[in-house]
């Protein structure tokens, strides 16, 4: 059964309407929920927390509903917040250890378990700094930490990546695969960033105008094909000349230069666009179909 189920999740402030009938399946593995900003992402993860109310609908987190099993649910789960607002005369260790015992693990397991989450996300001789002292990426760090110190059986994650550059963004990525994998956490990824979700997650939920767009296994969604792709080693002219005739075939095109992509995706085109690159006696670097990617999903969506 999936880990996370929800049905038309309506959630109003006032009246505006954040979540407007979102419909949800989470399974196992790592997760992306995936919106732009203000898309309400923050909001259902607090809602599966049971931290906010369901104006409508329904949700179950690990057989439970968060309305009512808020407090044995959250035992279960672990959760780091996007914004970076941390004690900040309070040392790395002590603020785990003080999460692990909200959690419920006693005191000298708390302390234990806080050491060891910290030296798992690499922050072992950090550990007694306060984290005021501390960097944007060893902060997101701390909070990676604290969320897996009581050995949790899911994580959320809300926009863990948020002020690193690329490379610290990379390994971030990297921690939160391996800690998945090798300890068998389940990981909900909040971002608004597609090829961050692309880059580490085995399923996606896209939310945007206040419903789901897109969501299941990315394996499964990116299965279709998105056209044909053509790369010439010929000069732009060329490239557009070939475009032109592709139109008086029947087969639209749209190209940044060298590379030409085709719409459609069955064999027919395929094969009218390899003859007619023949005929023409072009240099090809590479013909190939092109695969879909979730911002083809996302926009394709949102019309």
């Amino acid at each position: 059964m999936p880990l996370i189920t929800g049905r038309g999740i309506v959630k109003r402030y006032g009246s505006f309407t954040a979540l407007d009938g979102v419909d949800l399946d989470i399974d196992h593995g790592i997760t992306g929920l995936l919106g732009a900003n203000g898309a309400g992402k923050t909001t259902l993860l607090g809602m599966i927390l049971g931290l906010h109310p369901v104006d409508e609908g329904t949700i179950e987190v690990l057989g439970h509903d968060p309305r009512t099993a808020g407090p044995e649910i959250r035992t279960r789960l672990g959760y780091a917040p996007e914004h970076h607002t941390l004690p900040p005369d309070v040392a790395a260790v002590d603020f785990v250890t003080h999460v692990a015992e909200l959690h419920g693990l006693p005191g000298p397991e708390a302390a234990t378990r806080s050491s060891d989450a910290l030296w798992l996300v690499g922050l072992a001789e950090e550990r007694f700094r306060p984290m005021g002292t501390m960097s944007t990426g060893q902060r997101q760090r701390v909070k990676l930490a604290q969320a897996i110190a009581h050995d949790p059986r899911l994580i959320m994650l809300d926009e863990p990546t948020d002020g690193l550059d690329p490379v610290q963004r990379d390994e971030m990525l990297r921690l939160i695969r391996s800690v998945s994998e090798r300890y068998q956490i389940d990981v909900v990824l909040s971002s608004h960033l597609l090829g961050e979700v692309e880059q580490i997650c085995d399923g996606v939920v896209i939310i945007g105008d206040g419903r789901t767009l897109v969501q299941g296994r990315l394996d499964e969604l990116r299965a279709g094909s998105a056209g044909v792709m053509v790369e010439l080693d010929e000069p732009v002219e060329v490239v557009e000349a070939l475009a032109r005739r592709l139109e008086t075939v029947g087969v639209p095109s749209t190209n940044d230069g060298r590379t030409l992509v085709v719409s459609g995706d069955d064999e027919l085109v395929f094969d009218r666009v390899r003859d007619e690159v023949a005929a023409a006696g072009l240099a090809v670097h590479r013909l190939h179909r092109r695969r879909l990617s979730l911002e083809d999903l996302f926009l394709d969506r949102l019309g």
